[in-house]
């Protein structure tokens, strides 16, 4: 068996060319492009030049995207301001607040402080509560992206067995409740599970997301199974592996995500897809409102 490859280059382009023409729909309706502003505090360098792609994303779909960007010595007060002032600015309908922040503030705050409706990561605790109570929310863009490569690829998920490993916030237990949602029956392994290999070829759905490079090997994966790697590891000799053995795992699962090539490529455009939706929601609302 040769795992069919979920290339996820290729859908991103396919959702791109969509998002396209939704941003000229909502110009031609509001005279104005969606909105944008990352918010990000000095200091960490990786961060930086992930706000690099995703204000090149923004203006290659057409929305409009700034960086506000915050000294490292902001404190609590200074960021609470900024969010507060953002929350109330009609013209970005989207904040993301880059990650890490500096030891000396605290993600909570962000949780917080940054409004539900512009809050277009998922990482508010309005927007975690909607999606733990199954109402209508923004999510992490990283579990978004990966329920978009299954229901894009029409790989079946109501009633399949999947066991995802990995427990953070913004992947493990967001990603949990969106399948649950989608009539699966979910499993999270982590560091604790017993058991892992026999839990783990259980799966029609394996996803992976633990920092570890290729931790998981062909016998931990049931035969068929779909295979989705989120890992992302950097190599001393240079190079990226995901959290999966590709060239083992390749072998004997139905379908598999490649590192680079898979979640990736969707992340930053599950974000601007949200910032779309989010644009469309507050002007519908402020038409109503009027």
């Amino acid at each position: 068996m040769t795992a069919t490859v979920l290339d996820g280059k290729k859908l991103s382009a396919e959702i791109k060319t969509e998002l396209k023409e939704e941003v000229q729909r909502f110009q031609q309706t509001y005279q104005r492009a969606p909105g944008l502003v990352v918010v990000r505090v000095e200091g960490d360098a990786a961060s930086g030049v992930y706000t690099k792609a995703i204000l090149r994303i923004a203006k290659e779909l057409g929305v409009e995207a700034r960086l506000e960007l915050l000294p490292a010595d902001t404190t609590t007060e200074g960021l609470r301001d900024a969010l507060l002032r953002l929350n109330s600015d009609p013209a970005m309908h989207g904040v993301i607040v880059q990650m890490p922040l500096p030891e000396h503030l605290s993600q909570r705050l962000v949780a917080e402080t940054l409004a539900a409706e512009k809050d277009i990561d998922g990482i508010s605790l309005q927007s975690a509560g909607n999606l733990a109570l199954g109402f209508p929310s923004f999510h992490p863009s990283t579990a978004a992206a990966v329920v978009e490569i299954l229901e894009r690829t029409q790989t079946p998920i109501e009633g399949k067995r999947v066991v995802i490993l990995g427990r953070s916030n913004v992947v493990g237990k967001p990603l949990a409740l969106m399948l649950l949602q989608r009539n699966a029956t979910v499993t999270i392994c982590h560091s604790r599970t017993q058991n892992l290999r026999e839990v783990m070829r259980e799966s029609d759905i394996l996803i992976v997301a633990v920092g570890r490079p290729t931790m998981v090997k062909a016998e931990m994966v049931r035969p068929g199974a779909t295979v989705i790697d989120v890992g992302t590891n950097a190599l001393p000799e240079g190079g990226i592996v995901g959290d999966v053995d590709y060239a083992s795992v390749s072998a004997v699962a139905g379908a598999l995500t490649p590192v680079p090539g898979g979640v990736g490529p969707l992340t930053n455009v599950m974000l601007m897809k949200q910032c779309i939706e989010a644009a469309w929601r507050q002007e519908r609302e402020r038409a109503r409102s009027r």
